[in-house]
């Protein structure tokens, strides 16, 4: 359903590409829009970022966080099923020359408020605690309200309340890390804003 959807993967529909696949839009049979993430999984690792994404995103209903609305897997292929943003993402509404909306100082302010709170809801609001570890212009969706919308969870990490840190391996997207992480690879408590909004 979800390959006829997108019309055979064709190019046309495709929305974005990331390191571990690509996007696509889709029309349901029932005419509902959404974004499929077809990832195409030949190591471990990718595999492991996959089940991340499913298991951090499944249960987060924010508005400020992409909601996931299913998942497929078969073979070596797998199909992440999202709601669609219209304006697809913060790099192409401020940068992309063929996209690019020019926004007011109030629109920005309210851009800037909704990632804070998404950020907020997953460092304090939900279940665990879970940190991103990619946050960058291309990993927020816009929709047609300009609300945005985290996205991309495949190296997020939950941080358990009895932990003062979690090691883990430096991850994420270089020039957009902080310092103490690149150096180290050990997040604390205090440095989740400082890792996720470093320039």
């Amino acid at each position: 359903m979800l390959q006829k959807a997108t019309g055979d993967f064709d190019p046309l529909n495709k929305l974005g590409q990331g390191g571990s696949g690509s996007v696509y839009k889709a029309i349901l049979p029932d005419g509902k829009t959404v974004a499929v993430k077809r990832l195409l999984y030949n190591t471990r690792q990718w595999a492991e970022e996959f089940f991340n994404e499913v298991n951090l995103i499944s249960g987060i209903q924010h508005n400020n966080v992409v909601k996931l609305l299913g998942c497929s897997i078969e073979g070596p292929e797998s199909l992440l099923v999202f709601d669609y943003a219209s304006n697809r993402n913060l790099d192409q509404v401020l940068f992309d020359e063929n996209k690019r909306q020019f926004l007011s100082w109030k629109e920005r302010f309210e851009i800037i408020l909704g990632i804070a709170e998404g950020l907020a809801y997953l460092h304090e609001g939900s279940k665990t605690k879970i940190i991103h570890r990619d946050i960058k212009n291309s990993n927020i969706l816009v929709d047609d309200q300009l609300i945005p919308k985290m996205a991309d969870f495949g190296l997020a990490r939950r941080f358990a309340p009895h932990k003062t840190h979690v090691s883990t391996g430096v991850a994420g997207t270089l020039g957009y890390l902080a310092p103490e992480y690149l150096l180290q690879g050990c997040l604390t408590e205090k440095m989740f804003i400082l890792l996720e909004w470093w320039p």
